[in-house]
């Protein structure tokens, strides 16, 4: 069976997809909506839309736009949406439903700490509208999916998958008697990963018209119920990557991307630059861009290893990400070819650097750890095939970053004291 993922962003397909590489398919991730001789023979191929800015109903025709191009006989259709509900997920669901069937909606990642109960996601057992992200970003609207479901147009019912976790075949029978009803999205209730992976096994061989819908936890079951090649349970034989310096752009803003970049300064001895906001909002037009360019340039020439971070100012406005992101990747554009690898923290900044670098896909190797993918670029005239990390801004443990690193540079990870899960 192949696999069609569409994600809103870039790190969102790529930690989605790489369950499937895992399990020992061909898996490409990529910027475009168009098939190209990079998709040849891809069992699992993961779309970047790029719509968690755009109005929702701009997404939402884009989005369905996408699946109308890129779907394919004997294949499947998982949404990919953000575990804590970010961008326009609702109103994408609502537009793939009316072509794809009814919506099993499971956005669950236990292994991130993300978990669904009630109809309500939780973030590491705090209710998703008290976490500081989702404060952030949409204070004083509603979390729960039911609601943000049904104001795109959908009929929602609720299914306890926790309960019958052990039933997989009840489940199913549950899932069919949901849709002989006309629902038109089932939220599952998922909190840990035995549950995720009965909801995957009621509905694997399912032949009625449905799609699933969640984050990078659901995907993961999907995959293991369905390895090729003989690759259950085993790691993927990834060859070495080229060498020569590392770059690590950090977009995010989240205490945890704070914690990552600190373990890697502190275990990894990176050199850390961090860009101020204002250079990048104004561009080359501001006095201190060619000497931060020239400042990056003499770094990898010397065979330095990088941390770029973006910064914050009392200016900052969450929703400039994009437009700091792509400023920041033209910052160092001219220098890319002097990486050997590069790690990409937050799907704007990941989406931006490959732009820039003119990669529009990439074929995904490896997973460093849960949602941390390891790829390398496809289908570029470009001899320079370096190394690429991709990593969702607010999850991961605190070595993240630093287990990137050690993976990009052909190094194995070191005996440490237990990982430190973020809170």
């Amino acid at each position: 069976m192949k696999i069609l993922i569409i994600a809103d962003d870039l790190s969102g397909a790529a930690d989605c997809a790489i369950g499937f590489a895992s399990a020992g398919h061909r898996t490409v991730v990529t910027l475009e909506a168009t098939r190209t001789q990079a998709h040849d023979g891809a069992d699992t191929i993961a779309i970047d839309t790029d719509t968690r800015r755009l109005a929702p109903h701009d997404a939402a025709a884009r989005t369905s736009a996408a699946y109308a191009e890129m779907s394919a006989r004997d294949q499947r259709l998982y949404k990919k949406i953000d575990s804590t509900l970010r961008g326009n997920w609702a109103a994408e669901v609502a537009g793939l439903q009316a072509l794809a069937g009814m919506a099993i909606v499971a956005p669950a990642f236990p292994a991130t700490g993300r978990t669904v109960r009630g109809g309500c996601v939780y973030v590491y057992g705090e209710p998703l509208e008290e976490t500081a992200t989702w404060k952030l970003e949409h204070a004083g609207l509603p979390a729960d999916i039911a609601t943000q479901l049904e104001s795109a147009g959908l009929k929602t019912d609720r299914l306890d998958a926790e309960a019958l976790r052990d039933e997989p075949q009840t489940l199913a029978v549950c899932i069919g008697a949901m849709a002989a009803k006309g629902v038109q999205a089932l939220i599952v209730d998922t909190q840990s990963e035995q549950s995720l992976r009965a909801l995957a096994q009621a509905t694997l061989h399912s032949d009625a018209p449905f799609f699933w819908v969640g984050s990078g936890g659901l995907a993961r079951e999907i995959a293991a119920l369905n390895p090729r090649n003989g690759a259950a349970g085993r790691k993927p034989d990834v060859a070495p990557f080229p060498g020569g310096p590392i770059l690590i752009l950090v977009g995010s803003l989240s205490a945890v991307s704070e914690r990552q970049c600190a373990m890697l300064r502190e275990r990894g001895g990176v050199e850390e630059l961090v860009v101020p906001p204002a250079v990048l909002r104004e561009g080359t037009s501001h006095r201190d861009w060619h000497a931060l360019r020239e400042q990056i340039g003499v770094s990898l020439q010397a065979g330095v290893d990088l941390l770029l971070r973006i910064g914050r100012d009392d200016a900052f406005n969450p929703a400039e990400g994009a437009q700091l992101s792509t400023a920041l990747a033209a910052l160092v554009e001219p220098h890319f070819t002097k990486t050997g690898g590069v790690i990409a923290t937050g799907g704007e900044t990941a989406r931006a650097m490959l732009t820039a670098a003119r990669i529009g896909s990439l074929q995904l190797l490896a997973e460093v750890e849960a949602g941390v993918a390891v790829g390398r670029p496809l289908g570029t005239a470009s001899t320079h095939c370096p190394g690429v990390v991709t990593k969702a801004g607010a999850f991961g443990t605190d070595h993240a970053l630093f287990a990137a690193w050690l993976t990009l540079r052909n190094e194995i990870e070191p005996e440490t004291e237990p990982d430190v899960v973020p809170h």
